[in-house]
């Protein structure tokens, strides 16, 4: 029988989850309830479950670092996620760690049972206990890689990026093992399928295929990658650069993902291959407001969100919405709202 941990600071909730899943019919079993990321880890190492299935917003720790947790010390777990919000960053976060699905509040039976029994064949069908799972030390390692990774790619930036694979087969011990060079692999290839899904959003991708060959040294191995992401950037630039007419649809997008990054108008502007005279342009005709302005009313819109809904530290908002100097966080946001973070707080 396979073994399932609930997360969930509510208890309702999980109350909700144990009633509409067909647990008996599925041959699964609950093994455990927490309330927070914290117990669940403990849970975790203590019951060992084979699938997860966790909230978002909890006390303590919540589900975006219980996935992480999850992710780099026990990838062979099935998580899959239950959230009240259909938030695109929570969204991005459960598939950067490989959440199986994000189901949203309130719960749809059929999906939750039809996710559950998507997680039961991939565990009888699953190949990742071959694979050695990766200590914190390293994961956070290939973390910052991956972050590297993800600036260079969206800026179109091939240099950049043979750079970090250059760094990152220096790093990798010429005796790693194959088991855990496999997960190595395992987890860029997967980073470069989020990439992608997030630059060209319902585009067939090519499949990455990592061979016996692949695995041969770690050499080959970051080769075999670097080739993965270079293929990946010279199609995003087929889709970009080749259209008939700029979609500002994709333009919106992108700029929704990645509103907390240094994203001007020069900068959209070349990797969108358009000057920034006519996306200037184009962009305020279609949406009523110039690039600049939307990237600050998608900040600020954001920072009032996690200020007054999510009950986050100011400091931490300020990160998040991309500013690096709280001062300044602090009077732009004055200047938009009319009022300061603090007092916005305490009027909600």
């Amino acid at each position: 029988m396979i073994k399932v941990l609930l997360v969930d600071d509510e208890n309702w909730n999980r109350d909700m989850i144990r009633t509409l899943g067909e647990w008996e019919r599925l041959d699964l079993q609950i093994v455990g309830e927490a309330g927070d990321g914290i117990e669940a880890v403990r849970l975790t190492e203590a019951l060992k479950p084979e699938i997860v299935i966790t909230d978002m917003r909890m006390p303590a720790a919540d589900g975006v670092e219980l996935l992480r947790i999850l992710n780099d010390c026990f990838p062979e777990i099935k998580a899959i996620v239950i959230s009240g919000y259909d938030d695109f960053n929570y969204a991005r976060h459960a598939l950067k760690y490989r959440a199986v699905d994000y189901l949203l509040k309130p719960i749809d039976p059929l999906e939750l049972n039809a996710t559950l029994q998507k997680c039961k064949t991939e565990l009888q069908n699953s190949t990742n206990s071959e694979l050695e799972p990766l200590d914190l030390e390293f994961s956070q390692h290939l973390a910052g890689y991956k972050q590297r990774l993800r600036s260079h790619f969206n800026a179109l930036n091939r240099e950049a990026i043979t750079v970090v694979f250059g760094q990152l087969q220096q790093d990798l011990d010429a005796d790693i093992g194959r088991r855990k060079l496999g997960r190595v692999v395992q987890e860029l290839l997967l980073h470069l399928k989020e990439l992608l899904t997030a630059a060209m959003p319902g585009a067939e991708q090519q499949e990455l295929k990592v061979t016996p060959h692949t695995l041969s040294s770690a050499d080959t191995a970051v080769h075999e990658v670097q080739q993965y992401y270079m293929q990946a950037i010279d199609a995003l630039v087929q889709h970009r650069k080749f259209k008939n007419k700029l979609n500002l649809e994709e333009v919106r997008q992108y700029m929704e993902q990645h509103f907390s990054e240094p994203v001007t108008l020069e900068f959209l502007a070349k990797v969108f291959f358009v000057s920034k005279e006519y996306l200037s342009k184009a962009f305020k005709q279609e949406y009523g407001l110039n690039v600049t302005d939307y990237i600050l009313q998608l900040r600020m819109e954001k920072a009032r969100e996690w200020i007054t809904e999510d009950q986050l530290p100011i400091k931490s908002v300020c990160e998040m919405a991309g500013y690096e100097d709280v001062s300044y966080f602090y009077r732009v946001f004055k200047k938009y709202f009319g009022i300061a973070p603090g007092e916005m707080r305490k009027q909600s």
